[in-house]
């Protein structure tokens, strides 16, 4: 069975840690180049001060990027995850969201910087926002790419 935008987002709304969270991906492009992630306050995944777990917002948008840039290279390069810091702008207090996207522009220098068999680390710019527009936190994070060798 081939993997289909509409069949990972099935799977990823099925996914125990992510129903656990309550997060919920409502839209992956065609192209494979954007994904939507959002995650609604409630009551099961409130921390102590009654806001969002800054580890739960973290997961929010944890795979997405090694998933998406996966699907646009292809089985001939390795993509991992190599690092992450997430900023933390004010608390998440109600329904927040993230928007993910790899350009055009990025995935050719992905391609460009690898096609020799070097490791690449390209870094991406997360912004997770509340219902009111308002940021809430800023992920960056850092990928492994290497285009795998000929066998």
């Amino acid at each position: 069975m081939k993997l289909t935008p509409k069949l990972l987002k099935l799977i990823l709304n099925f996914y125990p840690p992510y129903i656990g969270a309550g997060v919920k991906i409502s839209h992956i492009s065609e192209d494979w180049s954007e994904l939507h992630v959002s995650m609604a306050l409630r009551w099961y995944n409130k921390n102590a001060l009654g806001t969002h777990f800054g580890g739960s917002l973290y997961s929010m948008v944890d795979p997405h990027l090694v998933l998406l840039l996966m699907q646009l290279l292809g089985k001939d390069y390795l993509v991992w995850d190599k690092s992450a810091d997430i900023d933390f702008i004010k608390p998440g207090k109600n329904k927040v969201s993230a928007v993910l996207k790899i350009s055009k522009e990025t995935l050719e220098e992905i391609k460009t910087k690898t096609a020799e068999g070097d490791k690449y680390f390209p870094e991406f710019l997360v912004n997770i926002h509340d219902e009111n527009n308002e940021l809430v936190a800023r992920v960056n994070k850092t990928l492994y790419v290497k285009k795998k060798s000929p066998k």
